[in-house]
C-alpha cells in the first residue's frame, strides 16, 4: 500500500510533465538532447603597444627659417640657396662701403632663367668635361709651373684684353677709363715685354674689364636670360650676341697661323681654369652647383654693367666682385674658323 500511495497518480504525471516542458526540462527516461552550443568567439590576438618615441640623443634639427629656403623662380626679393650662401662666406654684396651706387638688394631682380632644363643639362656636360680634362690640367699646371710664371702667363693675356676694353669703354661713354685701358696696353707691351710683367698698376693705371656686351646692357639691353655654353659656361644671351661683337678686336684672334695661336688659346683657357681653382670648395659645399654659379655669376655681372664701378681700386670690395677673382671664359678662346687659304 505504501509503494502504492507512493507512486503519482496520472494526473500528477500529467502536471509534472506539462510543467517540465514549459521550464524546458526533460523526461529523465528520455536521452537528454544536449542543447546547442554557440561557437565560441576568435581569439582576439594582443595588439602591440604602440611605443612613445623617445627623444634622440643628439640634438634635434631645426627647421629652416622662412627666409633661408632656396628662391622660387621669379619671386622678387626672396634669397636663394647659392645667396645665402655667399652672404655666409663673403658679407652683403650690396654693402654701401663698398659702392653706394649699388641698388638695393629689394631693386636687385632674380635671375632671369627660362631656360632653365637646357641650362641644367648643359652645366652637367660642362662639369663633366671640367673634372675629366680642364680641372686635372689646371692642378697640374699650378704644380708644375712656379708662381712668377704663372703670375706673367696672366698678366700677358689680361694685356691683350685691353684694347677691347678700350673700343667698349669709348662706346659706353667712358672716354677717361678708355684712355686708361690703351695706356696700360701700350705700357706694359713696351716696358712690361710683351704683357708678362704689369707696370702699369705701379703707375696707378686701374685694371677694368669691358666687353661688348657690358656695352649693350649700357646702351640700354637692361635684362636678358641666362644661358649656358658649351665649354664657355655662364653667358645671358646678351653676352653670347656681345662675345661676335668682340671677336674681331681680339689681338689673340688675329694671328693667322694656328700652330702658334691654337697653343696660346689652349694656354689661355688652362690659365683661367687655375685662377677658379680656389672657388672648386665653395661649389662642392654648395647645395645646388648651378644655381650657385648661376645667381653668382649673375650678381657680378649686373654690378659690372650697371653699378657703374667707382674710379678707386677694387681693395674695398667683396672678393667675389674683384675682377682678378672672376675671370671667364674669354672671347679669345673661341674658335677661329680657317680662311680659305688655310692656316699655315
Amino acid at each position: 500500500m505504501e509503494a502504492a500511495d507512493n507512486a503519482p497518480s496520472a494526473f500528477q504525471r500529467c502536471l509534472n510533465e506539462a510543467t517540465g516542458d514549459a521550464q524546458g526540462e526533460t523526461d529523465p527516461t528520455q536521452p537528454a538532447i544536449p542543447a546547442p552550443v554557440a561557437p565560441p568567439a576568435e581569439p582576439v590576438e594582443p595588439t602591440e603597444p604602440v611605443e612613445t618615441p623617445q627623444p634622440a640623443d643628439t640634438a634635434p634639427v631645426e627647421p629652416v627659417p622662412p627666409s633661408a629656403p632656396v628662391g622660387v623662380e621669379g619671386e622678387g626679393g626672396t634669397p636663394t640657396q647659392a645667396e645665402i650662401d655667399y652672404l655666409d662666406i663673403y658679407g652683403d654684396p650690396y654693402d654701401p662701403v663698398a659702392d653706394p651706387t649699388l641698388p638695393t638688394p629689394a631693386e636687385v631682380a632674380p635671375s632671369y632663367d627660362p631656360w632653365e632644363r637646357y641650362n641644367r643639362k648643359m652645366h652637367r656636360f660642362n662639369n663633366a668635361v671640367d673634372r675629366s680634362v680642364a680641372r686635372p690640367l689646371a692642378r697640374g699646371y699650378v704644380k708644375v709651373v712656379p708662381r712668377p710664371v704663372r703670375l706673367g702667363v696672366s698678366n700677358f693675356f689680361n694685356n691683350l684684353g685691353q684694347p677691347v676694353a678700350a673700343v667698349n669703354a669709348l662706346l659706353q661713354g667712358k672716354p677717361k677709363q678708355a684712355g686708361q685701358s690703351m695706356g696700360r696696353f701700350l705700357l706694359n707691351s713696351t716696358l712690361g715685354i710683351a704683357g708678362i710683367f704689369d707696370p702699369a698698376s705701379d703707375a696707378k693705371l686701374p685694371n677694368r674689364s669691358e666687353d661688348f656686351g657690358q656695352t649693350l646692357g649700357v646702351w640700354g639691353w637692361k635684362r636678358s636670360r641666362y644661358v649656358e655654353l658649351p665649354l664657355f659656361g655662364p653667358r645671358t644671351l646678351r653676352d653670347s650676341l656681345g662675345m661676335v661683337g668682340d671677336a674681331p678686336l681680339s689681338p689673340l684672334r688675329q694671328v693667322e697661323v694656328d700652330s702658334v695661336r691654337i697653343p696660346l688659346q689652349g694656354l689661355q683657357l688652362v690659365d683661367v681654369r687655375a685662377q677658379l681653382l680656389a672657388t672648386d670648395s665653395l661649389r662642392e659645399g654648395a647645395e645646388d652647383d648651378y644655381t650657385l654659379v648661376r645667381d653668382a655669376w649673375m650678381q657680378r655681372r649686373s654690378y659690372q654693367i650697371f653699378g657703374d664701378r667707382q674710379l678707386e681700386e677694387d681693395d674695398s670690395l667683396p672678393d667675389y666682385l674683384r675682377e682678378e677673382n672672376n675671370p671667364t671664359v674669354p672671347v679669345d678662346a673661341m674658335p677661329v674658323l680657317p680662311a680659305d687659304g688655310g692656316g699655315g
